[in-house]
């Protein structure tokens, strides 16, 4: 599995029937970060609208109600990922349409279009291709714990909850550190990062015995090309479905540096409201503490979503307060830059040689 070149080049549907932009993150993700051409996205119920009038951050692409009214396009993304990442009949006449008019299909669901009867004698009699980016590389093993080894300096974005931004906050990290003139690379672990950078492990569709060594194989293929690797993290320590994914990342990154992400005025689980989030000094410790017995990390710095906040200063208050319980820098790296968690990151001395035992740049 070798790290591609940025993705891009192909012109590109995107499908959110019902969801966007709020619940149809894989498609925010890639309209936001792919280098590919997003020449339409597919809701019936915002037809008629564009992207960014519904989310200012997004570009002007229209939305159409149906792959029949899409233009021109070489490739259909599935950009929606519904919890157990099943797939919906809804969505089988676009499917079916885009094969006939001759486009790859992308997805990131555990239901893999490549097993489904209908779409694969569909692909096959119009030439096209299903791919299915959460099905695992088959000949992933258990971690060896050498992730340490690499030259990098590892960096790994952590939550209180699921859907709180760690994955824009690594892209926006890694954009961030080249524009100071920093080689840093980007470790994808789940299917929207993965559809992005064109490579990757979809963790949590790996066997649970080998979800650290599927971010280690990652860490140890390109550690040594880049001074930083940011390592898109995957749910919460507390979280009650998805914690073990969230173990398994910690553990076979062996990080530096830790930087923990919230959505300001979260108060408990997205989709499971009867668990309340854990005080954010709390978070710092359960983090730090399980790192400790495979390698030492440390929350350096915190990522707050204020898009639920309107005022700027009121934002940068949220910021501030948050900074607070975590007794370090914060920033919306969104909403404003990311240069305080950049620094925070970037303040220890790199190590030509490779990384200590305990961590040597982690800030």
């Amino acid at each position: 599995m070798a790290e591609t070149a940025d993705a891009g080049g192909e012109r590109v549907v995107v499908l959110a029937h019902g969801k966007f932009p709020e619940r149809a993150k894989t498609a925010v993700g890639v309209l936001k970060y792919s280098n590919d051409e997003i020449v339409a996205v597919l809701d019936r119920d915002r037809a008629g609208t564009v992207a960014s009038g519904h989310r200012s951050d997004l570009p002007e692409v229209p939305i159409v109600a149906s792959m029949a009214e899409a233009p021109e396009a070489d490739t259909l993304l599935v950009g929606i990922a519904p919890i157990g990442g099943g797939f919906d009949e809804s969505w089988r006449p676009d499917v079916r349409t885009a094969i006939e008019r001759g486009c790859d299909v992308v997805a990131g669901l555990h239901y893999f279009l490549s097993e489904d009867d209908e779409f694969a004698a569909l692909a096959d009699e119009h030439g096209v291709a299903l791919r299915d980016v959460r099905k695992p590389d088959p000949d992933l093993g258990v971690a060896e714990g050498r992730s340490a080894d690499v030259d990098a300096d590892v960096v790994l974005t952590v939550g209180t909850d699921c859907s709180v931004g760690k994955m824009t906050v690594s892209l926006e990290l890694v954009e961030a550190a080249r524009e100071r003139g920093i080689d840093a690379g980007f470790i994808p672990t789940g299917q929207t990062g993965i559809m992005i950078a064109g490579w990757g492990n979809p963790i949590d569709r790996v066997i649970s015995d080998f979800t650290a060594g599927a971010v280690e194989e990652m860490i140890l293929e390109i550690g040594d090309d880049h001074d930083v690797l940011f390592v898109e993290g995957q749910g919460s320590i507390v979280h009650p479905a998805y914690s073990a994914v969230t173990c398994g990342i910690l553990h076979g990154a062996m990080a530096d540096s830790l930087v923990l992400c919230h959505e300001a005025g979260r108060e408990s689980v997205h989709g499971y409201e009867s668990f309340g989030l854990p005080p954010v000094p709390e978070y710092v410790d359960l983090y730090e503490r399980l790192a400790a017995p495979v390698h030492e990390g440390e929350v350096v710095a915190g990522a707050l979503n204020t898009r639920g906040i309107d005022d700027d200063s009121d934002a940068r208050a949220a910021i501030e307060s948050f900074a607070d319980d975590l007794g370090a820098p914060a920033a919306d790296v969104v909403r404003f830059d990311a240069d305080a968690i950049l620094d925070a990151i970037l303040g220890g001395e790199k190590q030509p040689e490779g990384r200590s035992a305990s961590g040597s740049g982690g800030g």
